[in-house]
C-alpha cells in the first residue's frame, strides 16, 4: 500500500458523515414538499417567478445606480458651488442673513470645518463610492463626506470657497435629497406584479390538474368495475388524447363486461342442466346405496365449483346498497346447516332486536357461506364453528371460527388469490380456491376487509369487517357486548 491509498481512504471515510447529513436534509425537506402535482408545479413556478424577479431587480439596480450617482453627484456639485458663489458675492454683513436663508427655504446648513470635527462616514456601499468618486472629480480630492457632523445627522460635504483657501466649510444636504426615490413604491409594484405572475402561474398549472384529477377517478372507477362518466375530449391536444384513450378503454371494458355476462349465463344453463340430470339418472340407477351417494357428492361438487367460477367470473358485485338486518341474515343463513346437524355456536350482540347496516344483502350472504363451507371443509364436522357478530361506533364485524388446521401467517396475503390453496390441502381437499379471492373481493366492495387470524388452540379465525356509514342505523352505530349465544 502507497501512502496515498491511507489518505484516500480517510478521505472516502469523512465522506460518510457528510453523505448521511445530506440524505437526512433530503428526507426532511421531501417530508414539507407537497404532495400533489398542482401545488408541487405551482411551488416551482413561484420559485422560479421569485428568482427571476430577484434578479431582474440586481441587473437593474446594478445598471441604474451609474446613471443615478452622476445625476445625484451633479445635484450635489450644483448645491455646492451655487452655495459657494453666493457667500463670496454676498456682502459681509448679510451672510448671517443668507445662512438663515438657505436652512429655511433649502434645509442647507453651513458650518465652519474643522480638522478635529467628530464626523461619522458615510455607508461603504457601491452607490455611496460611486456618488463619492464622481463629487470629487468635481470638486477636488480634498472634499470630504460624513453622515454625522457633531450630532447632527444628514448628508455632510466639505467645500472652500476658494481652491487655494485653507478654511474649509460643511454643507448639509437634507437626505431625502440623496436617498433613492419612490424605492416603496418600486417595491410595491415589483410585489403586485410577483402576485400577478403567480395568479396566472396557478391558472396555469390548474388547466393541467383538473383533468388529470378526473382521469385518476374514472381510473378508480374502472379499477372499481364500474363503468365512468365520459371525460371531456376538449382542451389541450395531450389532454384530450388521454382523455380520448380512457374513455376508449372504458367503453371496450364496458362491452366485455356484457359479454362475460352474456357467457357466463350461457356457461351456468349449458353445464348446470347436464348435471342435473347425470344426478338424476345416478339416482334412478339401482347402484348400490354408497356408490350413489359418492356419486351424487361428486357431482355437488361439480356444481359448487361451477357456481364458485360463476360468482368470480361476475367481478365486483353491482347490487346497490340497502338497509339489511345482519342479525336475520345471519341466523337464515345459519339455520340450513343446522338442519343438516352441522354444530353451529352463534353468539350476536344482545339488546338488540335489529342490526341494520347498509350492505349489499346477496353478495354478504355468498361471502358469508362461503367461510362456513371452507371452516367446514377443513375442520370437519366434528367440532363445532364458532360465529359471532360485534358492532362498535365504527364497524361491523362477522366472525367464523373453526378448530381446522389453520392458515400459517406467513401464507395469509397467498390465501387471498384466486386458484390458491395451502400445499398439504391440495392432495385431499376438493375445491377450485376461490372462495377467500370471492369474499376478498366483496369486501372491496364494501369497502371493509377480510382478516385471517391464528385462533389460540389451534384454528382459523376469519373475520368480515365492515365500516358503518353514516347513513347506517343507530341500531348499528351503538356499541353492543357479545355473548348471548343463540344455539348451539
Amino acid at each position: 500500500m502507497t501512502a496515498s491509498q491511507p489518505a484516500a481512504t480517510e478521505r472516502r471515510v469523512d465522506r460518510r458523515p457528510r453523505l448521511r447529513r445530506l440524505r437526512a436534509l433530503g428526507r426532511f425537506l421531501s417530508g414539507w414538499l407537497p404532495r400533489t402535482l398542482l401545488w408541487q408545479t405551482f411551488l416551482l413556478v413561484a420559485l422560479l417567478f421569485t428568482l427571476v424577479l430577484a434578479v431582474w431587480s440586481q441587473i437593474f439596480r446594478y445598471f441604474e445606480e451609474g446613471p443615478r450617482a452622476k445625476d445625484v453627484a451633479q445635484m450635489v456639485v450644483s448645491v455646492v458651488n451655487l452655495t459657494r458663489t453666493a457667500l463670496i458675492n454676498a456682502d459681509a454683513g448679510r451672510r448671517s442673513e443668507l445662512l438663515i436663508e438657505l436652512a429655511a427655504l433649502e434645509g442647507i446648513r453651513i458650518y465652519p470645518a474643522e480638522v478635529s470635527d467628530e464626523v461619522q462616514p458615510l455607508q461603504d456601499t457601491r452607490p455611496m463610492r460611486l456618488l463619492i468618486a464622481e463629487v470629487r472629480r468635481n470638486l477636488g480630492e480634498h472634499t470630504r463626506f460624513a453622515s454625522r457632523w457633531k450630532t447632527l445627522d444628514g448628508f455632510w460635504i466639505s467645500f472652500r470657497l476658494d481652491a487655494d483657501d485653507a478654511d474649509e466649510y460643511w454643507a448639509m444636504l437634507p437626505p431625502e435629497r440623496i436617498a433613492k426615490p419612490h424605492a416603496l413604491e418600486w417595491l410595491a409594484w415589483g410585489g403586485a406584479a410577483l402576485i400577478l405572475a403567480l395568479l396566472g402561474a396557478f391558472l396555469i398549472v390548474s388547466r393541467i390538474g383538473t383533468p388529470l384529477r378526473l382521469v385518476a377517478r374514472a381510473a378508480r372507477m374502472v379499477g372499481s368495475g364500474q363503468t365512468p362518466p365520459p371525460l371531456p375530449e376538449s382542451g389541450p391536444q395531450e389532454i384530450s388524447v388521454v382523455a380520448r384513450a380512457i374513455n376508449q378503454m372504458a367503453g371496450d371494458l364496458a362491452r366485455t363486461d356484457a359479454d362475460r355476462t352474456l357467457i357466463l349465463a350461457g356457461v351456468s344453463h349449458d353445464l348446470r342442466t347436464p348435471l342435473a340430470r347425470l344426478r338424476l339418472g345416478i339416482e334412478m340407477s339401482g347402484a348400490p346405496e354408497d356408490e350413489i351417494t359418492a356419486m351424487v357428492a361428486d357431482i355437488e361438487e361439480m356444481d359448487r365449483i361451477i357456481g364458485q367460477f360463476l360468482d368470480f367470473g361476475r367481478g365486483v358485485p353491482q347490487e346497490p346498497l340497502e338497509q339489511v338486518d345482519i342479525r336475520r341474515m345471519v341466523l337464515d343463513l345459519i339455520e340450513p346447516y343446522r338442519l343438516r346437524g352441522t354444530l353451529v355456536t352463534l353468539s350476536l350482540p344482545e339488546n338488540m332486536a335489529e342490526l341494520l347496516v347498509q350492505a349489499r344483502s346477496l353478495p354478504l350472504r355468498r361471502a358469508l357461506a362461503n367461510l362456513i363451507d371452507n371452516a367446514l371443509r377443513y375442520a370437519g364436522t366434528a367440532l363445532p364453528l364458532d360465529v359471532s357478530v360485534e358492532v362498535d361506533a365504527e364497524q361491523l364485524s362477522i366472525e367464523v371460527a373453526d378448530r381446522g388446521p389453520g392458515i400459517p401467517p406467513d401464507q395469509v396475503d397467498r390465501m387471498r388469490h384466486p386458484f390458491t390453496r395451502l400445499e398439504q390441502a391440495r392432495s385431499n381437499t376438493k375445491g377450485a380456491g376461490l372462495g377467500l379471492a370471492i369474499v376478498e373481493r366483496i369486501m372491496q366492495s364494501h369497502h371493509g376487509r377480510l382478516d385471517l387470524l391464528p385462533r389460540e388452540g389451534g384454528g382459523l379465525r376469519a373475520i368480515l369487517r365492515i365500516p358503518i356509514t353514516a347513513s347506517s342505523s343507530s341500531r348499528a352505530r351503538m356499541a353492543a357486548s357479545s355473548g348471548g349465544v343463540q344455539g348451539a
